[in-house]
C-alpha cells in the first residue's frame, strides 16, 4: 500500500495490495477496496463502498455517499464498483436504500468528470457516462451502453444494451437496445451501426437487427401489435434481446 502522509482513512477499512491513496483522501469504516486500486487527492470514499481491483478514482470524486431520497432513514446498505472502472474527477455514487440495497457499477466502465449516479441504479459492464451526465434513482443500464454527455435520465428508466443516447438528451422513457436515441422529444433515431461494428458485429446482424425494429415500428400499428409480428420473424440472439426488453418494459419505450 501508498498511503499519503495527508490522506484519512480509517483503520477498519480493508484495503488490498498495491492501492495508491493520494493526499487528502478521506476513507471511511465499512470500506474494501480491491488490489491495485488507485485514489487521487481529495476523493471522498464513504461508507458502504465495495470497489473492485483497478480501479482509478480521480480527484474530487465521491463514492457511496448517502442517498438523496427522503425515504432513506439510514440503512446499511452499500455502493459496488467492479474491476478496472475508472471514476472521473467530481463524479458523486450514491449508496442504495431500502428498496435494493445496493447501488451498482460494473466492470470496466468510464464515469466521466461531473457525472451522478444516484440511489439503486444498476450498471452494468463496459459502460460509458459522458461528462455530467446524470442518472436519477434506480435507472438500469445494460452492457456496452453510453449515456451522451449532460443527458439526464428520468428515474425507473432502463437503458438497453450497445445503446447509444446523445447528448443533452432528456430520457423519460425506457431505450430499446441496439438503438440510438437523440432530440427533444427523446425519438428513436436509428441502430448504433457504428458502436456495433466496433464490438465485431457483422453487416448481417446489424441488418437483422435493423429488421426488427422496422418491423416493430412499422405504421398503423401500436406496440403490441409490433410485437406479435416480430415474434413470426426468425429467431436470433438480437431479436430475443429486443423482444423481452420492450416486452418487459413498464415506462414505455422510445419510439
Amino acid at each position: 500500500m501508498d498511503i499519503h502522509q495527508f490522506a484519512v482513512v480509517h483503520p477498519d477499512a480493508k484495503i488490498g495490495e498495491n492501492v495508491k491513496i493520494g493526499p487528502f483522501v478521506t476513507i471511511d469504516a465499512n470500506v474494501e477496496i480491491g488490489d491495485g486500486t488507485i485514489i487521487d487527492s481529495g476523493a471522498v470514499v464513504r461508507s458502504g463502498a465495495r470497489i473492485g481491483k483497478n480501479c482509478h478514482i480521480h480527484a474530487h470524486a465521491v463514492v457511496s455517499d448517502i442517498p438523496q431520497d427522503l425515504k432513506f432513514k439510514g440503512e446499511d446498505t452499500v455502493a459496488i464498483i467492479g474491476d478496472n472502472t475508472v471514476i472521473r474527477e467530481f463524479v458523486t455514487i450514491h449508496r442504495g436504500t431500502a428498496s435494493r440495497g445496493k447501488t451498482v457499477v460494473g466492470n470496466n466502465c468510464l464515469i466521466m468528470a461531473y457525472c451522478h449516479v444516484a440511489h439503486d441504479c444498476v450498471l452494468n459492464d463496459h459502460i460509458i457516462m459522458s461528462n455530467a451526465a446524470q442518472l436519477a434513482g434506480e435507472v438500469e443500464v445494460d452492457d456496452w451502453a453510453i449515456v451522451g454527455g449532460g443527458a439526464l435520465v428520468h428515474q425507473f428508466t432502463k437503458i438497453g444494451c450497445h445503446a447509444m443516447i446523445q447528448g443533452g438528451a432528456l430520457v423519460n422513457k425506457d431505450v430499446p437496445p441496439f438503438s440510438m436515441v437523440a432530440r427533444y422529444p427523446i425519438t428513436f433515431e436509428g441502430i448504433n451501426a457504428v458502436g456495433l461494428r466496433r464490438r465485431g458485429f457483422t453487416n448481417e446482424q446489424i441488418e437483422a437487427i435493423a429488421d426488427v425494429y422496422r418491423t416493430l415500428f412499422k405504421e398503423g400499428q401500436n406496440i403490441t401489435q409490433g410485437l406479435e409480428e416480430v415474434a413470426k420473424m426468425p429467431a436470433s440472439p438480437e431479436l430475443n434481446i429486443i423482444y423481452e426488453f420492450v416486452k418487459g418494459s413498464k415506462r414505455g419505450i422510445v419510439r
